[in-house]
């Protein structure tokens, strides 16, 4: 039997990483995000996906779930986090989340403060509609 080995994801030097703006189709308001590291297995469902994504006031995620699951960890500012059919729940500064498979969900910054936070996630991520404005400020309700 062969011993399972870690991978180092070395930090990136100055202009080998690049910020990009988030997908339209995923997104709503300005998003940016940095990918840490995204590589495909043997098995897809197996597949990690770590990123640190920064989103503007306001801006957001559209529904969607990630096949094994997703943790994420709020490193700055504050923001919302919130599942199919429940109430929007603030996160903020330090906040661990786990986001369980399937589990549809939207996540993004308050009206009034930048929010970054670093997500990985396992296996496929399924992207649905946008949330909207009126979704939105539901979290206020």
């Amino acid at each position: 039997m062969s011993e399972a080995k870690g991978k180092l994801v070395p930090r990136k030097e100055n202009g080998e990483k690049k910020t990009m703006s988030g997908p339209e189709q995923w997104f709503s308001g300005q998003v940016y995000f940095d990918i840490a590291e995204q590589y495909t297995t043997d098995d897809p469902s197996n597949s990690p996906v770590i990123a640190t994504v920064t989103f503007a006031p306001g801006a957001r995620t559209a529904w969607h779930w990630h096949e094994k699951g997703q943790i994420i960890k709020v490193v700055s500012g504050s923001g919302w986090i919130c599942d199919k059919g429940d109430k929007a729940r603030r996160i903020n500064e330090g906040d661990v989340m786990w986001c369980p498979p399937g589990a549809h969900h939207w996540h993004g910054a308050d009206d009034s403060a930048i929010m970054s936070h670093f997500v990985f996630a396992l296996g496929e991520t399924k992207w649905f509609e946008k949330v909207t404005d009126e979704e939105y400020a539901k979290k206020f309700g």
